[in-house]
């Protein structure tokens, strides 16, 4: 958990609500502290909004929701296109932050934003999605049709991990959709967000339409039990998105909650080995393996378990350290408390019987010693009951198993609890189609190691990895962030 502080009147950066299109300063005496992962420097204080700010965030959105409502629909898929406009125009100073608050290396950062923007670019087009449908003459001069329409209030939860790209999956679709949103970003990396409501005041987004709220636990069991939030879109772990799932149900909310993951790929003897084993590199150690897409246990079949030693090699070669800096690579965890975790998590995998071929436990860089870093980790005498296989460890960790056949591979996967992505590296096309059948998972890369779907169509993760019955953006988005109307007339 973040770490809380009472208010002395001593801080220097303490964050702020935004509601009704201008920054608010919270009366809380109740702070979280933004911590840049390699230094430990305080960057930021994050209040926990208070009740009354929050029932103000609300009031207001539902507010502005009565005149953005009725703003065409081509209008606000302009203001979402000045809005991805102006932020690719300042995406390095973004870029920056990001790198600061949660420790990912620069070009990662600067695919976080990316991929982000890729969503908005996909709302400023929601059209053909947003369409209704329609019978003439349906009975004797009777026509039926039907029509899209916002929800009213909505609100976005987003995880530590994506500081841009999660907000930006979820407040571009929701306001092109004519909903109005109010955003919690994590307590962690809240600046990454802040500095794009920034942006939203220069191209003159309408007052209300996007609202923030500060905070951790208390503004999230506030906008689960609000009576005006008509949905939630979560990202974020199993306990809190299985928690947020179920009490926003109860309170008559939709919801859409991406939660854990613990991806699995399957490499076949007759696999290209240089190019399989760097994208094993890439996949498990990207963003210090804290996505819920990142690629944590590799299922090597046949001869291929030899290859380990050699990937072992290539991880050893991973630059670790501070992610502005040149050719780094690999960046710290987020937090003391992750890093603890993962070590933790290592020395129970130890205590099994497990093994390391590479073992970042006890990396330390010498220039930056009080930073949260784990070294690239490689995990072998791994057991499917195992704490390396069925905990999502979330750090630079890549665990391994070992099979005689797909099916036995295809068998480990499809027992996995989880369903967000997985992969299969083969130049067999009758064992990619037999794996793209018959696997239980939501998204399926055939010798592509993460794949993440591009926005025109949806992020379907499944299984436990998923709670709710429409995804994130795409087409599924859209039918998230709007309601049918019929008219018969």
């Amino acid at each position: 958990n973040s770490i809380l502080r009472h208010n002395k009147k001593r801080f220097t950066t303490v964050l702020k609500n935004y509601i009704g299109g201008s920054y608010k300063e919270s009366k809380s005496s109740t702070f979280y502290d933004i911590v840049n992962p390699v230094t430990q420097e305080v960057l930021a204080k994050v209040p926990e909004t208070t009740h009354d700010e929050f029932e103000v965030a609300v009031k207001n959105s539902k507010e502005a929701f009565k005149a953005w409502r009725n703003v065409p629909l081509l209008t606000r898929q302009r203001y979402i296109s000045d809005f991805a406009r102006i932020v690719r125009d300042n995406q390095k100073e973004l870029a920056e932050i990001l790198v600061k608050e949660h420790g990912k290396v620069f070009s990662d950062a600067m695919g976080d934003i990316h991929r982000g923007l890729e969503v908005a670019d996909q709302a400023s087009n929601i059209a053909p999605i947003y369409m209704g449908e329609g019978i003439e003459n349906i009975a004797s001069h009777i026509d039926n049709y039907s029509y899209r329409q916002p929800l009213g209030v909505v609100a976005g939860i987003c995880p530590f991990n994506f500081p841009a790209m999660i907000p930006l999956w979820m407040f571009p679709t929701a306001l092109a959709c004519g909903n109005t949103m109010i955003i919690k970003p994590s307590e962690k990396v809240a600046m990454s967000t802040d500095f794009m409501i920034g942006l939203t005041k220069k191209i003159g987004l309408p007052a209300g339409v996007l609202n923030v709220v500060q905070g951790g636990r208390q503004q999230v069991e506030s906008i689960c039990t609000h009576p005006d939030i008509r949905a939630i879109s979560f990202v974020g772990g199993n306990a809190a998105g299985q928690y947020i799932y179920e009490t926003g149900a109860k309170h008559g909310k939709r919801v859409q909650s991406n939660m854990g993951a613990k991806n699995h790929c399957i490499i076949l003897e007759d696999a290209d080995k240089e190019d399989t084993l760097n994208a094993l590199v890439n996949a498990s150690i990207g963003a210090a393996g804290q996505r819920c897409m990142a690629l944590s246990v590799a299922i090597f079949v046949g001869k291929t378990k030899a290859w380990r030693d050699e990937l072992a090699e290539k991880m050893k070669k991973i630059k670790v350290g501070y992610g502005l800096e040149e050719g780094v690579e690999l960046g710290p965890v987020i937090t003391k408390e992750s890093h603890k975790r993962i070590i933790n998590v290592l020395n129970q995998h130890e205590k099994e019987g497990g093994k390391f071929l590479l073992d970042g436990r006890g990396y330390k860089n010498e220039k930056y010693p009080n930073g949260n870093f784990v070294g690239p980790t490689l995990l072998t005498n791994c057991t499917t009951e195992g704490v390396a296989i069925t905990e999502e460890i979330f750090g630079p960790v890549l665990s391994t198993l070992t099979a005689d056949s797909l099916e036995e591979a295809m068998d480990i996967i499809n027992s996995n609890k989880y369903g967000n992505g997985t992969a299969i590296f083969t130049q067999s096309g009758s064992s990619a189609r037999q794996f793209q059948r018959d696997i239980e998972c939501g998204q399926i890369g055939i010798n592509t190691p993460i794949p993440v779907p591009i926005p025109c169509f949806s992020f379907t993760g499944s299984k436990d990895s998923f709670r709710g019955d429409l995804n994130f953006y795409g087409k599924a988005g859209v039918q998230f962030f709007s309601q049918w109307k019929t008219v018969m007339s």
